[in-house]
C-alpha cells in the first residue's frame, strides 16, 4: 500500500543560530529648528537685545550662519537723530531701515523681538509685518487682544510669544483657539538666569523651582494637548543662562527644540554695540552680576558699574523723558530713565549707563566673529554627544566581549547537547513512525485480504460491474465491508491522529531542551 496518500512526513530539527548584534555610529550634527514651514540649520536663535544691540549687523550675521538672527525693536528709534522729537516715528523708521538692511546681508531667517508694553507696540508689529519677517518674538507681556492675525498669515510671518511659565503658555493658546482659531507657531520659555528684565518677582529667582531645567519639560508637556488639536508641532525654544553646547545638549534632552542665548553674542565683532560695551561682557567677574530694581517696576540683571553704584546710593540722574514708551513707567519718580542710560551704555558711555546680562556672563573671555562663536558652540555640542556615544560604544564593548564567552558556551553545549538530543528523538521517531507503518500495512492487507472481488460483470445479472480504480465504488465497498463495521477503518484514523500529536509532542520537547539548555526558562 502507498502510505504518501496519508501525507506522513517527518521533519527535521533545526538548532537556532547565535548572532552578535552589530553597532553602527550615527551621523552626528546639530540639529535643525523648525519653526512651522521655517526651517533654521541650526538651533539657535540670537537674543533680541534691545536699545540698539541687536540690530542688522549682528542678526544678518547670525542667519548667514544658519541660525535665527534676532532684530530688537524696543527703543530702536535712539540710532536716529530725530528719537527726542519724534520717537514713535523715528522707531518705526529705523526698525524698518535695520530689517532692509539685514535682508540685503543675509537671505538667512531674520525675526524681530517686540515688547508688548510699549505702548508702540502695534506699530512696530505693523512695520514688522509690512516687512514680511519671518518671525515676530513677542515678550514682555501676553499677546491676547489686538493681534493682526489674518494680517500675519497673509504676509507668512511666524508668532512667538516669549513667556516664563507653563501657565502663561496655557492662557496664551487658549486664547487664541478660542478669538483665533488657531495657535502661535512655537514659544520660547525665558528662565531666571536671563539677562535684561526678568518675568520672575525677585524672591523666585532663586527658586529651584523656577529654575529653566524644570520649565522646560512643563511647557513642553503643555503643549502637547495644542499639538494633537492642531495637528502640528511646536518648537519650544530655551532661553536664559544659555552659553555653550553642553547646555543645547542638556535642553535638547529635556525636550527643547532649539535655544536661545543672548549675552554671548554681545561679544562678536558683528554686535551693533559700541566696543566699550561689549568689553564691559569681557572684563565682568561673577560678583558683578547683580539684580537691580529697574525705573520700570521689574526686577533685572545686570553688570555692576559706577552708574549703578550711584543709582543705589540715591544719586539722581537728570534727564527729560522724550516720550511715555511704557505705560509703567513713572518718569517724574524714578531716578532715572531706563533707557537712555541703556543707549548711553550701547554708545560706550558706561559712566552714564549701564549693560543687561545673563548671569554666565562672567564666562566671556574674548571678542570674536559670529561665524567663530557659532563653530565653537557647535563643535562643544558634538563633543558632548560624541562623548555619550563613546561611552555607550565602551559599554557595548564590554557586552560585546561577554556575548563571545556566552557563544562559545552555546557551541559547545550544542555540540554536547544536541547530538545526544537528535539521538534520542531520531531513537523514538524511528520506532514510532516503524510501528506506525506497521500497523497500517497490517490494516490494509488485512482489508484486502477480507474484501470482495471486483468483477468485470455483475454474476447475478450479467451487466458491467465495478471498475477497480473507481474510487467512489471502493468506498461503498470498504463501508460495507465486515472490517469497516469492526472499526478498523477507524483504527487507521486513529493512528494518524496518535502520529500527528506525538510529532507536536516532539517538537514541544525539542523547544524544552532547548529552553532549559540556553536558560530562557
Amino acid at each position: 500500500m502507498d502510505l504518501k496518500k496519508f501525507n506522513l512526513m517527518f521533519s527535521k530539527i533545526e538548532l537556532p543560530r547565535l548572532e552578535l548584534p552589530k553597532f553602527k555610529l550615527p551621523k552626528i550634527k546639530m540639529p535643525e529648528l523648525k519653526i512651522g514651514d521655517i526651517k533654521a540649520r541650526i538651533p539657535i536663535i540670537q537674543g533680541g537685545m534691545g536699545v540698539g544691540i541687536s540690530l542688522s549687523k549682528l542678526s544678518s550675521a547670525v542667519a548667514r550662519e544658519g541660525g535665527i538672527g534676532v532684530i530688537a525693536a524696543n527703543a530702536i528709534g535712539m540710532i536716529e537723530p530725530d528719537y527726542f522729537k519724534n520717537g514713535v516715528e523715528a522707531n518705526m523708521r529705523a526698525l524698518r531701515n535695520e530689517i532692509r538692511k539685514a535682508r540685503s546681508l543675509s537671505d538667512g531667517i531674520i525675526g524681530v523681538n517686540i515688547m508688548i508694553a510699549l505702548n508702540d507696540f502695534q506699530n512696530m508689529l505693523q512695520v514688522a509685518i509690512e516687512e514680511k519677517v519671518d518671525i515676530v518674538f513677542l515678550g514682555a507681556g501676553l499677546p491676547l487682544r489686538g493681534i493682526p492675525i489674518k494680517e500675519i498669515k497673509r504676509a507668512n510671518v511666524k508668532v512667538v510669544p516669549i513667556v516664563s511659565s507653563a501657565r502663561a503658555v496655557r492662557l496664551i493658546f487658549k486664547y487664541w483657539q478660542k478669538n483665533f482659531a488657531t495657535i502661535p507657531d512655537g514659544v520660547v520659555v525665558e528662565g531666571p538666569k536671563a539677562g535684561g528684565h526678568l518675568g520672575f518677582k525677585e524672591e523666585d529667582i532663586e527658586n529651584p523651582d523656577f529654575r529653566l531645567e524644570n520649565l522646560i519639560p512643563e511647557v513642553v508637556k503643555e503643549v502637547k494637548e495644542f499639538e494633537k488639536q492642531f495637528a502640528r508641532e511646536i518648537p519650544v525654544i530655551a532661553a536664559g543662562g544659555i552659553f555653550d553646547g553642553k547646555d543645547i545638549y542638556e535642553f535638547l534632552k529635556l525636550g527643547a527644540s532649539g535655544v536661545q542665548p543672548g549675552s554671548r553674542f554681545v561679544a562678536t565683532e558683528e554686535c551693533d554695540a559700541d566696543i566699550n560695551f561689549k568689553m564691559s561682557f569681557v572684563d565682568a567677574k561673577k560678583e558683578d552680576i547683580v539684580i537691580i530694581h529697574s525705573p520700570v517696576g521689574m526686577p533685572g540683571r545686570a553688570i555692576f558699574n559706577s552708574f549703578l553704584k550711584g543709582v543705589n546710593s540715591g544719586e539722581k540722574k537728570e534727564f527729560k523723558c522724550p516720550w511715555r514708551c511704557l505705560e509703567s513707567c513713572k518718569a517724574d519718580k524714578v531716578n532715572y530713565c531706563i533707557s537712555i542710560a541703556l543707549n548711553n551704555a550701547r554708545k560706550g558711555i558706561l559712566k552714564q549707563g549701564f549693560a543687561f546680562a545673563g548671569t554666565n556672563v562672567y564666562r566671556i573671555d574674548k571678542i570674536v566673529p559670529v561665524k567663530e562663536l557659532i563653530n565653537e558652540i557647535t563643535e562643544d555640542y558634538l563633543a558632548v554627544v560624541e562623548n555619550g556615544i563613546s561611552r555607550i560604544k565602551h559599554e557595548y564593548e564590554k557586552v560585546k566581549k561577554k556575548l563571545m564567552g556566552l557563544k562559545e558556551e552555546y557551541e559547545k553545549t550544542i555540540e554536547r547537547g544536541s547530538n545526544l538530543f537528535k539521538e534520542e528523538y531520531n531513537k523514538a521517531f524511528t520506532k514510532g513512525s516503524a510501528k506506525l507503518k506497521g500497523e497500517l500495512e497490517k490494516s490494509f492487507n488485512m482489508l484486502a485480504a477480507n474484501s470482495p472481488a471486483f468483477p468485470d460483470k455483475d454474476i447475478r445479472t450479467g451487466k458491467a460491474g465495478m471498475k477497480r480504480d473507481s474510487n467512489n465504488d471502493f468506498l461503498q465497498l470498504i463501508s460495507n465491508s465486515p472490517l469497516f463495521r469492526a472499526g478498523k477503518l477507524n483504527k487507521i484514523n486513529w493512528l494518524k491522529s496518535e502520529y500527528i500529536e506525538n510529532f507536536k509532542l516532539i517538537d514541544k520537547i525539542k523547544a524544552q531542551f532547548m529552553a532549559k539548555t540556553f536558560g530562557l526558562i
